[in-house]
C-alpha cells in the first residue's frame, strides 16, 4: 500500500481531473475553484460575520485532511523539502519567524490578487480573466526569482 501511495498519475491525468472539477464548478454553481475562499469563510465565521461554512471552507478542510490521510498512510509528515539548511544559516526561531513572515505574504498577496494561486492560476486563467494571468505571471516570476535567490544562497 505505501509503495502504490507515493506513485503519483502523471501530468495529464491529473491535469485533467483538475480541468474536471473547474469545469464541473463552473458549469454546476458558477463558481472558481481555490483555497484563500475557504480561509476567508472560517476567518468570517470566527469573526461572527458568517453563521455558517459554505463549500469553499469544506474544500480547505478536505485539502488538509486529505494531506493528513496521506502522511498518515504513508507514515511520512516530512515529504521531500527540507528546510533544514536554513535551520542551521539562521537558527530554528529565524526560520520559524521566516516562514511566519513568507506566510502573511502569500496571504496578503493571495487577498490583495482576489485568489490565491490555485483560485487564479487554474479557475481564473481557465475562465480568461485577464487579472488572473497577471496575478499568476507575478506568481510565477516571483517564484522563479525566489529558487535562483536561494539556490545562489545555499
Amino acid at each position: 500500500m505505501h509503495d502504490l501511495l507515493l506513485d503519483r498519475p502523471p501530468w495529464y491525468v491529473a491535469g485533467a481531473l483538475i480541468a474536471f472539477v473547474v469545469v464541473g464548478l463552473m458549469a454546476t454553481i458558477n463558481e472558481r475553484i481555490g483555497v484563500l475562499g475557504g480561509f476567508s469563510q472560517l476567518v468570517e465565521r470566527a469573526e461572527g460575520r458568517s453563521s455558517s461554512l459554505g463549500w469553499k471552507a469544506w474544500f480547505l478542510f478536505g485539502v488538509i485532511g486529505g494531506g493528513a490521510l496521506y502522511a498518515l498512510a504513508t507514515g511520512s509528515w516530512g515529504g521531500r523539502a527540507s528546510y533544514a539548511w536554513l535551520t542551521d544559516a539562521i537558527g530554528p526561531v529565524g526560520t520559524g519567524l521566516l516562514l511566519v513572515a513568507g506566510g502573511t505574504l502569500i496571504g496578503f498577496g493571495a487577498k490583495t490578487a482576489g485568489g490565491c494561486t490555485s483560485g487564479n492560476g487554474i479557475g481564473g486563467c481557465g475562465v480568461g480573466s485577464r487579472a488572473s494571468y497577471v496575478a499568476t505571471a507575478s506568481f510565477m516570476a516571483t517564484a522563479i526569482a525566489a529558487t535562483l535567490l536561494v539556490r545562489w544562497l545555499a
